[in-house]
């Protein structure tokens, strides 16, 4: 058995800081994380995982050990996980992964995600990152191998498992310059964890020097490409479906569609102001808003009667009576499902780009052959925007009359969004490919 390797000492001290400071901090945000898990619902089931407990069926599952333990949070990076899972598993048949995340939308996408696509992989909650907990965990499920998608790193997880010589990996690696500067400042403390990586697999080569100034071994680092981009191409396939959840409202295939992805306060009664001029152009227009998070519904409802705009929800659909008028804005309040929306737009916007910091991932619209508009905050996609304006592969607009006067220039313009789309994705192929790459360097 080999012997677990001793924790390096620089670690030593800012991880005695952590363990101290932890449960201070955990205690001050119990309140807002209680409030989350209540307004996601769903919160008590398998509550125990939370905690590093698990039930007497789930431990007979997990006690094999010998995983490939991949972890992510949002929905997003979960699907991006479950689809390196399944490489994985194509590059090494016979693979065991385990798929982990902490809320209770992304056990519920991730669960739906695994039954329909077969065998090999199992579900848990992510354990709080205290260390007995994480050490509880870690004696049960031995993993041969963690993996985080993005950037989610927990002390304790590392420093654990470093100490066991299990090897852990950062995916996707994005660093966003919000990131970065807290990182800088915090560098005495978070070097050392840093250091204790064995792969980090970043999106851009630019990024390779950034994540090395901050603690990560020169060795450990590698560019593979986002695996988002290879995602989005796979798995635009439910088109079809929701083209018929459109016609069943009134909505007519000639139609045009301005749709807002992973929006934030504030976005969708922009939208709905823009949609309502929009018409005197185009009086067939229709709107569908894809909230970031979904539990604002009863709120983007609000925003949009108030402009009195009328709306349909994407749960209630299936159900809309005929006859009845055609809504002029879909909500889309379910998860999951933005990649296949997408598809079906003539031009759409990319949320928490006006109204908010950071910005949502500009390339799934493109990679479903839609043009692209956005704000002037996209801070958390910096070199990519970068690289679209560049190739004019893209359009950013500063404020609401931009994004009005861009979208009008857009839908009436069938060459020009063509020739964005074809731009784009001309800057998107040196991605293509990155879940194989990424899966061929973990397996």
């Amino acid at each position: 058995m080999e012997i677990f390797r001793a924790l390096p000492a620089a670690a030593r001290l800012p991880l005695r800081a952590y363990r101290i400071l932890f449960p201070v901090v955990l205690i001050l945000m119990l309140p807002g994380i209680l409030m989350r898990m209540i307004r996601r619902g769903n919160y008590r089931h398998k509550f125990g995982q939370r905690l590093g407990l698990y039930g007497k069926a789930d431990r007979a599952r997990l006690a094999s050990g010998g995983w490939t333990w991949i972890h992510a949070v949002s929905v997003g990076e979960m699907m991006m996980g479950i689809n390196l899972g399944r490489t994985l598993q194509s590059v090494h048949p016979g693979m065991r992964v385990l798929i982990s995340t902490t809320t209770s939308t992304g056990y519920a996408v991730a669960r739906e995600q695994i039954e329909n696509g077969g065998g090999g992989m199992e579900l848990i909650y992510y354990p709080l990152d205290a260390v007995r907990m994480v050490r509880r965990v870690l004696e049960l499920i031995r993993p041969a191998q963690v993996v985080m998608v993005d950037k989610e790193l927990w002390p304790n997880m590392v420093a654990e498992c470093y100490r066991r010589s299990i090897p852990v990996s950062v995916v996707n690696a994005r660093l966003s310059p919000r990131s970065e500067r807290g990182f800088r400042k915090w560098r005495w403390w978070v070097a050392p964890f840093f250091s204790m990586l064995e792969r980090v697999c970043v999106q851009e080569p630019d990024d390779l020097e950034r994540w090395e100034s901050l603690g990560v071994r020169r060795e450990a680092l590698v560019c593979t490409g986002s695996l988002k981009f290879d995602f989005a191409v796979a798995e635009a396939a439910r088109g079809p479906e929701f083209r018929g959840l459109l016609e069943r409202i009134g909505v007519s295939p000639e139609a045009p569609i301005l749709l807002g992805g992973s929006t934030f306060p504030g976005e969708e009664a922009i939208l709905g102001r823009v949609a309502l001029a929009l018409r005197a152009r185009f009086p067939d227009l229709f709107l569908i808003v894809v909230p970031r998070h979904v539990e604002r519904t009863a709120e983007v409802e609000r925003d949009l009667h108030a402009l009195g705009l009328a709306t349909a929800l994407r749960s209630g659909t299936p159900e809309w009576p005929a006859g009845s008028p055609r809504p002029d804005v879909l909500i889309v309040n379910t998860t999951g499902e933005l990649r296949d929306w997408y598809a079906l737009a003539t031009v759409c916007f990319v949320g928490k780009s006006l109204t908010a910091i950071g910005g949502q991932n500009p390339a799934e619209p493109v990679l479903v052959g839609r043009p692209v508009v956005f704000g002037s905050h996209m801070e958390n996609f910096q070199a990519l925007v970068r690289q679209l304006l560049n190739a004019g592969g893209a359009v950013q607009v500063p404020d609401e009359a931009g994004l009005l006067r861009e979208t009008e220039a857009l839908l009436g313009d069938p060459a020009r969004r063509q020739e964005l789309v074809e731009r784009a994705r001309s800057v998107l192929k040196v991605h293509l490919g990155a879940n194989r790459r990424t899966a061929e360097l973990l397996a």
